[in-house]
């Protein structure tokens, strides 16, 4: 009897172990799940984060997009709204007397401007249509931020639309840079317009463009 009773009280135990064992075993298979639910979770709101910032970063890059393409309209808008404008047969005529001239009309601009565009040195007038509009501006925080614009988009060697400045001028508008002002680019202009008188002007007075304009307003003038 008492070698029954050890046997059964031994399957009794056998039993309950085996039943704790596979009440516990979920929860220990639960642990990881409840692991990778935090992890998960964690990766989510690391997730989140990065997605905040990326897009705070997509935005400030959208807004200095705007502000630089606002910019640029003016500073190019100008051009494109002389394009518009027809000179008069004097006004042609007074063009072939001097590179002043042709700079103080509106109209003589835009067709200078078209001719560089043949030669690929359309940032020359570009650039100093930027700076006339630059030097009008009071404003310093604008100031600032024009400053920049304007030496990224035609002072910087990796601009596209660089300009050919020497090395003296350079380091003028570096200098200049620490502090912005509306004469930042003062002697920069300066060179370009002299630049555009020296080597762009002959040749647009020499080009089709020029000739064929004056040909054309000369016939309208007599027509009226």
């Amino acid at each position: 009897m008492g070698s029954e009773r050890m046997e059964m009280r031994k399957r009794q135990m056998s039993v309950q172990q085996e039943s704790v064992a596979g009440t516990t075993a979920p929860a220990q298979n639960e642990q990881p799940g409840q692991g990778n639910r935090g992890s998960n979770a964690c990766c989510f709101c690391w997730c989140c984060c990065c997605s905040c910032s990326c897009l705070t970063v997509r935005n400030e890059d959208r807004d200095e997009r705007n502000r630089r393409a606002s910019y640029d309209f003016k500073a190019e808008g100008n051009a494109d709204f002389e394009e518009s404008t027809k000179p008069t047969a004097e006004e042609v005529c007074l063009w072939g007397q001097s590179f002043d001239k042709l700079m103080q009309c509106p109209a003589g601009r835009s067709a200078f401007r078209q001719f560089l565009r043949t030669e690929f040195s359309e940032e020359n007038m570009l650039f100093w249509l930027a700076c006339e509009e630059f030097s009008k501006e009071t404003n310093k925080s604008l100031i600032e931020e024009k400053a920049r614009i304007i030496y990224e988009d035609y002072i910087s060697i990796l601009s596209p639309k660089e300009v050919s400045l020497d090395s003296r001028v350079r380091e003028v508008i570096n200098r200049n840079m620490l502090e912005p002002t509306s004469h930042t680019f003062d002697d920069a202009q300066l060179q370009i317009f002299t630049l555009m008188q020296r080597d762009s002007y002959p040749r647009f007075m020499n080009s089709s463009v020029y000739k064929s304009l004056l040909k054309t307003v000369s016939e309208q003038s007599v027509e009226t």
